[in-house]
Formats: structure tokens, sequence, C-alpha cells
């Protein structure tokens, strides 16, 4: 990534991640106009970036997009909300959603059944271990102390998108955890194996 947030926010890339050619082209380039097009609507990319001592974290340009262009409320001048689930105390990760996209699994909850275990869980997890904020006028998400403790967030967070969503790791624990597992799993296929044949046929009606 070229940029990180605002000016004099403080918070800049610092390296680039493991996937660095993917990352650079996701993260340049972007014509603002189809930035705010429907190409806008799914993060993408990943990279690492400089956590300052209030917690305050650079958002990329293109994920603001996507952030803005998925809440219903965002006009120009006003900060777009988000919603971060930092889950239980297994969870060492946290997770990023946009508007539109915890609205739709607010609806799947409420498609579920009434007082059912899955749906007492999932009620816990997005509602009762979440949080409601917004980006800042530079760009920035600032990150509650007791969040960044969960999950021992220093000088140095790593975003990894996740289409609608977006994780944000300690980059040693991504590296030891998430990173090992897709490891591991690549492992299971042929060396020419191509991961998009897993993706569902889609109907052409």
């Amino acid at each position: 990534m070229g940029q990180g947030g605002g000016s004099g926010s403080g918070s800049s890339p610092i390296r680039r991640c493991p996937f660095q050619g993917v990352a650079k082209q996701n993260f340049r380039g972007w014509d603002r106009h189809k930035e705010r097009g429907p190409l806008a609507r799914r993060f993408r990319g990943s990279d690492t970036f400089k956590v300052d001592a209030k917690g305050r974290v650079s958002i990329p340009a293109p994920f603001r997009r996507v952030i803005e262009a998925s809440d219903p409320d965002w006009r120009e001048g006003l900060r777009p909300n988000i919603v971060i689930v930092y889950g239980g105390d297994n969870q060492d990760w946290l997770e990023v959603y946009t508007m539109k996209a915890i609205e739709e699994i607010d609806d799947q909850i409420e498609d579920m059944q009434r007082g059912s275990t899955e749906r007492l869980w999932m009620e816990e997890l997005m509602h009762g271990q979440s949080i409601e904020t917004n980006i800042d006028e530079d760009g920035r998400l600032v990150l509650p102390q007791k969040l960044r403790e969960k999950i021992g967030l220093k000088s140095e967070a790593f975003f990894i998108s996740a289409g609608d969503y977006f994780k944000i790791w300690r980059p040693d624990t991504y590296e030891k955890k998430a990173g090992s597992r897709t490891r591991k799993l690549a492992e299971q296929y042929p060396e020419d194996f191509d991961p998009r044949s897993l993706l569902p046929p889609r109907s052409r009606g």
C-alpha cells in the first residue's frame, strides 16, 4: 500500500504483507469514480499498518470507499459506521463488518428459531461481543484498549480482506495461526490445483 489514511494521522503502512503483489495491485491505482461503483463493495488485499499509542490505525482508501458505500446513513462530511466483532476468549483477531454486511447477518439471526441454542450463540457473538464505531475524518479507526489487549495488538496491525468484512490480526499471530492453516490446507491438494474449482457453479438463468 502506498498511502495509509489522512494527513497527520501518525499511522502508515510499514512493511509488505506475505501477498505483496496482490496487496500492491489492489490498494493502488484506484479511479475515484470506480471506487464508489459496485466493484468497491468488497474488500480486497492485505497489508500491515502502524498503530499509534492511542490505538489509531489508518484505513486504506479503497477500504473506506467500501465502508462508505455500504453504510446507508453515510453522506459526504459524515463518519461512516462499522461493527467490530471481537468474539470470545479464544478469538485472537477482530472482524470489521460494513453496516450492510452486519444487517444481512442480523436478518439471518432473525430467521433462526428464537430461544434455540444456535440462535443464542449467534446473538452472543454478533451482538454481545461486538461494538459499533466509525471511521474518523482523517480515515482512521480508533481501536479501544480492551480490544487491543484482547488480541495482543501493539505497534502493528495486519489487515486481510474477507469479502464484505476484513480481519485485523497481530502480524505474528496471523503468521502462526491463519497463515499456517492456509498452507496446511493447500498441502492437501496437488501442487497444480486451482482453488477456484472449489467455487459452486452459478446459475445462468
